[in-house]
C-alpha cells in the first residue's frame, strides 16, 4: 500500500510524521505544498470528507496575520480560497490512504488506520 502524504518539508509535525511512516515501513508519495501548491478540487474533496474546520489551520501564524475581514464569514468555499492562496494554512500533514483521510499527526490514530 502506498499512501499520499501532503505537507511542507520543514514543518516539525511533518518531520515527525514522515519519521513515523519510515519507521513503520509504510510507503508514501510526498506532495510539497510549497513547491506544488494546493489543488482546490482536492481541498474540496477533503472538506467534503472531514469538514473545513478540521482542515484550515487557524492557529498558525499565516492565518493569524490575515486581516480581520479575511477571517470573518469563513465557509467551505472561502476556506478553499484561503488555503489555495496560502497552503501554509492547511493543517499538516494530510494523509490519504485507501482507508480515508488523516489530518494532523496522531501516532495512535495513525497506527489504528495505517498500521
Amino acid at each position: 500500500m502506498t499512501i499520499a502524504f501532503y505537507g511542507i518539508p520543514n514543518c516539525d509535525t511533518v518531520k515527525k510524521a514522515r519519521k513515523w511512516l519510515d519507521d513503520a515501513g509504510i510507503a508514501y508519495t510526498f506532495h510539497d505544498y510549497k513547491k506544488e501548491g494546493a489543488d482546490p478540487a482536492l481541498l474540496r474533496a477533503w472538506i467534503a470528507d472531514a469538514g473545513w474546520e478540521a482542515l484550515l489551520n487557524r492557529r498558525g501564524t499565516t492565518f493569524r496575520k490575515l486581516e480581520p475581514e479575511q477571517k470573518e464569514g469563513i465557509d467551505a468555499e472561502k476556506a478553499v480560497r484561503l488555503m489555495e492562496a496560502q497552503p501554509s494554512m492547511i493543517k499538516r500533514p494530510v494523509v490519504v490512504s485507501p482507508d480515508g483521510i488523516l489530518i494532523g499527526f496522531d501516532a495512535d490514530r495513525w497506527a489504528e488506520v495505517l498500521g
